[in-house]
């Protein structure tokens, strides 16, 4: 396994035990990242209007199309190295 494969694996428990819980815009890139990294570009369709959290995670996911399952890896290990560092909120 690559180093940022293991560092993912690490980051996905880290989350989990954050000292405070993130703020939403935080939460939904967490999300977001977490999806393009392991599935790839966003597929299925976009949630009616009455689903406001599935629209909403479902337009941060897509935001991140095009963006390689690797790289996303590595910018949610950053974020949650930054949330445990108390630098990102």
């Amino acid at each position: 396994m690559s180093d940022v494969n293991t560092k993912f694996a690490q980051a996905q428990q880290d989350v989990q035990q954050l000292p405070e819980r993130p703020g939403n815009l935080t939460l939904l890139r967490l999300y977001a990242l977490f999806k393009q990294a392991t599935e790839g570009d966003v597929h299925g369709d976009k949630p009616g209007f009455t689903d406001i959290v599935g629209k909403y995670k479902h337009e941060a996911w897509a935001a991140l199309q095009g963006t390689a399952q690797e790289t996303a890896r590595q910018q949610y290990v950053e974020l949650v190295e930054s949330l445990k560092s108390g630098t990102t909120s």
